[in-house]
């Protein structure tokens, strides 16, 4: 693990395949005075991914890794990860499962976060399966990436009530805004204890 030496920021890239709304809220952390990351970079598997224009606004290099041969593309990851002297990746809408072979070989932290409660609700379709089973909180929650789906240790979560006539689409676009505060705060939390 890497150590916070003074004012020296963690080299940190962020996996996205979508709008990005959880990248901007990290690259606007990221230039906080106190952040301890230094977002260098950030990944999509989607060339027509929304939150690459995040990135160009910021200055910050961005690759598209096709994944029509995922250990190719993981491999070319991998070394793009190396080339750069990544310590911390993030993933933000990333709608790839990382290998166990690629967790094992990048061998620092690996964040993702989830829009439920862990260990509720892992995988896809949450917002769904929370109304389908009538549950009366759900939330979201940063966790470290273990080679088990959404299994990882627990680093922060939001909890939150759900309403009778909420739809997937009202719970989805509550739970986004938390995570958009939960995921700098996790970050910073987590780094904080390296």
């Amino acid at each position: 693990m890497v150590k916070l030496i003074g004012k020296i920021k963690i080299n940190t890239a962020v996996f996205i395949s979508g709008k990005g709304s959880n990248l901007k809220s990290l690259i606007k952390y990221s230039k906080e005075k106190k952040s301890e990351i230094k977002l260098v970079l950030v990944i999509t598997n989607n060339k027509k991914a929304a939150g690459l224009k995040y990135s160009k606004q910021s200055n910050i290099k961005s690759l598209i890794v096709p994944y029509s041969n995922k250990k190719f593309a993981e491999k070319k990851i991998l070394k793009i990860l190396s080339q750069n002297k990544i310590k911390l990746v993030c993933l933000a809408g990333f709608m790839k499962i990382l290998s166990n072979k690629f967790i094992s070989n990048f061998k620092y932290p690996i964040l993702n976060i989830h829009p439920s409660l862990l260990p509720k609700y892992k995988g896809l379709n949450t917002h769904e399966r929370v109304i389908r089973n009538k549950e009366k909180y759900t939330g979201c929650t940063v966790h470290l990436v273990s080679k088990k789906l959404d299994s990882g240790r627990i680093i922060m979560f939001k909890k939150l009530k759900v309403y009778k006539n909420d739809t997937k689409l009202t719970l989805k676009n509550r739970i986004l805004k938390h995570e958009h505060l939960l995921y700098p705060e996790a970050v910073s939390k987590f780094c904080s204890n390296l």
